[in-house]
């Protein structure tokens, strides 16, 4: 029997689900025939690759070894069918974005309007998510690229720093002139939940010096901090950029200021650089240069600067 495509998909689908009864469903085929593909699959091998005997289908070790391998030629012959599909002139393509949230703030909607003028034929997939999840993905070839921020990496992830990001007070009309950090104790606060890296750096700053202001509300949606801020006479801490595109917020650093972080742009090393991802890395770091961000400072003055923001859902906690 000669094996096909589906045959390692089935096998694949098995493993993850541990059943043949919901693989088929997500298969949409019916249980005898993925039995039947899957039976066929360890004849042509020669080897048991499911064990059967338990109340959940597990790999064998001769299993296990397969799928690993399968895994890596189906993440490969997906590369090379989107290497046959991209097109060197930028007529088409399709870029995979993954990257942490806080960064919808300020940073995608100017690149998604930046890529889109300059090749309205490239379509792209955005996803928000933690950067553990976002390496994770790259690894598995699940995005092409992402953006999120500098720090310790998975092995085959390499970073490329882009700029720093500098975290403010940001209040609506507010006076503009540094602010003590003792003074923010005067101050009614809106704050990312504790889900969000931004507020672990928060916390960490405020704690460090003897502070506690009062948290009026904590949400874990950006877009509803900036509302608020912007209907209230509250303030909250969030990357200062996030002021550039909204008139009625204001940036008030800090004094001593708070921490910053090396944004970076990441990819999976070794692996197929697709025409649009080339376009896309080089049109964010022209934008960047253009919107004036800081530049990246040396890796060494980075302690504590790593982290990624996590965005499990919209609600709202007041206090």
């Amino acid at each position: 029997m000669a094996l096909e495509l589906r045959h390692l998909r089935y096998l694949i689908a098995v493993a993850e689900h541990g059943s043949f009864t919901r693989a088929a469903e997500e298969l949409r085929i019916s249980q005898p025939t993925l039995s039947q593909q899957v039976k066929q699959l360890e004849r042509a091998v020669g080897a048991q690759l499911l064990d059967r005997t338990g109340r959940a289908v597990r790999l064998t070790d001769a299993g296990a070894t397969y799928v690993h391998h399968a895994r890596a030629a189906l993440r490969d012959l997906a590369a090379a069918e989107r290497a046959v599909m991209d097109l060197a002139d930028l007529s088409r393509g399709h870029l995979r974005l993954a990257l942490t949230p806080t960064f919808t703030a300020y940073l995608v909607g100017p690149l998604v309007a930046a890529l889109h003028a300059a090749h309205p034929g490239i379509t792209l997939e955005l996803r928000e998510m933690p950067q553990d999840r976002i390496e994770a993905g790259l690894i598995a070839d699940d995005h092409d690229l992402g953006l999120a921020f500098e720090g310790p990496h998975l092995p085959g992830i390499a970073a490329t720093p882009l700029f720093t990001e500098t975290l403010a007070l940001v209040a609506a009309d507010a006076d503009p002139a540094p602010l003590a950090v003792r003074d923010l104790e005067a101050r009614r606060l809106v704050l990312l939940s504790g889900d969000f890296a931004t507020r672990g750096h928060v916390d960490a700053y405020l704690a460090a010096h003897g502070v506690r202001p009062p948290i009026a509300v904590e949400a874990n949606s950006v877009q509803a901090l900036t509302e608020i801020v912007r209907r209230t006479s509250l303030a909250t801490v969030l990357p200062a950029a996030v002021t550039d595109d909204h008139p009625y917020l204001r940036p008030v650093p800090l004094d001593p200021a708070l921490p910053f972080r090396t944004v970076t742009l990441l990819r999976r090393e070794n692996a197929y650089e697709s025409a649009a991802s080339r376009a896309f890395a080089a049109l964010t770091t022209r934008l960047v240069r253009e919107r004036g961000y800081r530049p990246p400072l040396h890796a060494h003055a980075q302690r504590g600067a790593s982290g990624a923001d996590h965005l499990p859902g919209h609600c709202f906690q007041a206090r």
